[in-house]
């Protein structure tokens, strides 16, 4: 699912076959396809493998800690940089295939969830909307800086671009 990722992410969907990603992974011819028979599949496998991931490294981040929250998406801007395009790739893709926008559902819910249980850990009301709230304003901040579309942010810039949101999502 790595060599998948980096695949979506240099080539496009149109370039994700899994003879491309069996060449990128350096396996024999037919081994993408034997554990993910479909395109659909193979699509869904990989959104899976990127949930997997940031999952990981959403847990190590002190999500109190607005450095720190800065510091993951600056890390995702830069050194994650395949790992969201390749996640923004899914992302537009789901708007046409049930299936995986089913998955992307399921896992946009995870990260606003864990957004709301870190809310409502400190008695924020109205946790569930502000979750969401941040959880969207995060990804467009992401998305402006991984697509190059906004002035590239330091950390400093990005910690500035944070303390609005956090201040309206931490609000008691």
């Amino acid at each position: 699912m790595d060599a998948a990722i980096v695949t979506l992410a240099r080539e496009g969907m149109r370039g994700l076959t899994h003879r491309a990603v069996d060449r990128a992974a350096g396996v024999a011819e037919g081994s993408t396809s034997y554990y993910f028979r479909t395109r659909e599949a193979l699509l869904v496998g990989v959104l899976d493998r990127l949930a997997d991931l940031s999952t990981a490294e959403i847990s190590a981040v002190d999500a109190h800690d607005l450095a720190a929250v800065a510091g993951l998406i600056e890390h995702w801007a830069t050194a994650g940089r395949e790992r969201m395009l390749a996640r923004f790739e899914l992302t537009l893709e789901a708007t046409r295939r049930p299936q995986l926008r089913a998955a992307l559902e399921r896992l946009s819910g995870h990260f606003r969830s864990m957004a709301e249980e870190v809310l409502a850990e400190t008695n924020v009301p109205d946790a569930k909307r502000r979750a969401a709230d941040l959880v969207a304003h995060i990804d467009g901040l992401l998305f402006d800086q991984v697509v190059g579309a906004g002035p590239a942010r330091s950390l400093e810039d990005l910690q500035r671009a944070l303390t609005p949101l956090f201040m309206a999502a931490f609000a008691v």
